[in-house]
């Protein structure tokens, strides 16, 4: 198995060949602030924040999308990307309608943990409020538009683990949203198994459990992380 030698700040690792850079600083106990990743199914790098600096490149590359080479010197602490991630929060904030106080994720949201993480206290951009609708036609679920963030977890999670690839991105620029089915409301679409992985995945409360009220919201992460272990593994129990 053939290894790739790199330094992550300053400090050299050894890692695997075909390993991506959020994979790398992962082992090295190194941080890199992420919202599309989720452990167990593909990466896409859609929402930036895992951008990372690395030497020789004249441009910011996503870390979860970008495989290790030999002798590559990354940084992943640094003010340029300090300003980058608060401004790619901030623009998340402002291009939806992210009302933290009467969120049903309020406390338990990966959106809010990043803007705290980023110390914003404010956004510098003006707010576009969208007019974006709520479908709550499924039985057990619905999804608030005004919340998705377009990390499409949902749409990875149904399609890679469930297999029912109920969700899909539609539309494009900023009337670019999730959807069910052919863009049908969500109770109408048969092939979904009401499963609740999409639950789980979403970062933020788009995808909520009916009945649940403000900051009530709660996932299980671990759910995901053993069906991932369990197909690869063959182990069926926890």
């Amino acid at each position: 198995m053939s290894v790739k030698t790199l330094s992550i700040n300053g400090n050299e690792i050894a890692v695997e060949e075909g390993a991506t850079v959020l994979q790398a600083a992962k082992e090295a106990g190194v941080r890199i602030p992420t919202l599309c990743h989720l452990d167990g199914v593909s990466d896409v790098g859609a929402c930036r924040l895992c951008l990372v600096e690395i030497e020789g490149m004249n441009k910011l590359l996503p870390a979860c999308v970008t495989q290790v080479w030999e002798g590559m010197k990354i940084q992943t602490d640094t003010p340029k990307l300090h300003e980058y991630r608060r401004m790619t929060v901030e623009m998340l904030f402002v291009e939806g309608n992210h009302v933290c106080a009467v969120c049903v994720a309020n406390g338990n949201c990966e959106l809010q943990d990043l803007a705290i993480e980023m110390g914003m206290d404010h956004a510098r951009f003006p707010y576009r409020f969208p007019e974006r609708d709520v479908d709550i036609s499924h039985d057990r679920f619905g999804i608030d538009h005004n919340r998705c963030v377009l990390c499409t977890r949902c749409v990875r999670v149904c399609d890679e683990i469930e297999g029912a690839h109920v969700w899909d991105v539609a539309f494009r620029g900023a009337a670019a949203k999730v959807v069910t089915g052919l863009n049908q409301p969500w109770g109408t679409v048969s092939a979904c198994t009401s499963c609740g992985k999409c639950v789980e995945a979403c970062p933020t409360g788009a995808i909520f459990r009916k009945g649940v009220t403000v900051a009530e919201m709660d996932r299980d992460r671990t759910k995901l992380d053993f069906l991932v272990t369990a197909r690869e593994q063959h182990k069926w129990t926890r």
